[in-house]
């Protein structure tokens, strides 16, 4: 008997589980119809993949062996299946994804409006919010992914590159440096700064090219902290300091001329922004259509211009 693509979907999702009932029902079957399917996948490798001695299902040798090959079986289909629905436009489902503050407030927004004119089946729950607080969701399988802007370091889970971005010099208009095509890292630096908390990702990306280009960035006069972008852009706009901001999440203050973006020309400041997902977990359909669409928008060219 051939091999049997269900019977390995299956076969992961019991594993996943850690039990055939709850396998069942994350499947809509039977238990009796899952037990039957792995055993029809035993008898098909001539070899045992599963211990149910025990209350809580274990893998045998075998079965570890066979986990990561029935994974990329799984997503090889999905990306199928994703790739042929560009020809039907039937994709559906409900994608429930996390992204922290700049991504979710501004980078994402404009972005929601064509991927849901592509996809009008898809059912979009979006929440803003930190990345410890997306991992603890992840974690409880209430989100399907996150979007955060540093790769995250956990055993259990995979930060994958999705998007680009580059953060500016922002300035408020009337400020001596608005009307400048472009500054030193240096002049930058003799300016009160308002900054993000310690810890957001926009002020750790920055922090870190000013210690790369042998800077002190604790030596900055820094006249405020504040804990949200939209704080930050306020107390520039009202001339309490300059700031570091990515043009995306300024792009309206930007088009009225009530801030300025200079680009300094001996420092780089880009970033990437990355999806989050746990290491046992197999995206849905939509949610691998949301992050193919994403990489295929080039989100750094906002950061472009000055003051676009």
């Amino acid at each position: 008997m051939a091999l049997n693509f269900h019977q390995l979907h299956i076969f992961h999702t019991v594993a996943e589980k850690g039990s055939f009932s709850a396998a069942a029902a994350a499947m809509h079957m039977t238990q009796p119809a899952v037990t039957m399917q792995v055993q029809a996948l035993e008898e098909h490798f001539g070899t045992k993949l599963l211990n149910r001695s025990t209350k809580k299902i274990e893998l045998t040798e075998s079965g570890r062996m066979l986990i990561p090959f029935a994974r990329r079986s799984i997503e090889l289909m999905q990306e199928t299946d994703t790739e042929m629905a560009r020809f039907t436009h039937k994709l559906e489902g409900r994608l429930q994804f996390g992204a922290s503050n700049t991504i979710g407030e501004y980078v994402l927004p404009p972005l929601l409006v064509p991927f849901g004119r592509q996809h009008p089946d898809i059912a979009i729950s979006l929440k803003v919010m930190n990345t410890t607080q997306i991992l603890d969701e992840i974690a409880r399988h209430t989100l399907n992914f996150g979007l955060v802007e540093a790769p995250v370091a956990h055993p259990d889970i995979i930060s994958e590159s999705v998007m680009q971005d580059e953060l500016r010099l922002i300035v408020p208009t009337g400020h001596a440096l608005a009307e400048r095509t472009s500054i030193t890292l240096e002049e930058a630096s003799a300016y009160p700064f308002v900054l993000r908390e310690e810890g957001s990702g926009t002020r750790q990306v920055m922090e870190e090219e000013w210690k790369a280009k042998g800077m002190d960035p604790r030596a900055l006069q820094t006249v405020m902290e504040l804990g949200s972008t939209g704080a930050v852009k306020s107390a520039v706009e009202a001339g309490l300091g300059v700031t570091m901001l990515s043009p995306s999440s300024v792009k309206h203050e930007l088009a009225l001329g009530l801030l300025h973006a200079v680009p300094i020309a001996d420092a780089s400041f880009k970033r990437q922004f990355y999806s989050i997902r746990l290491k046992s977990t197999l995206l849905p359909i939509a949610a691998v259509a949301f992050l193919n669409f994403l990489r295929e928008r080039q989100i750094g060219e906002v950061s472009k211009g000055g003051n676009e």
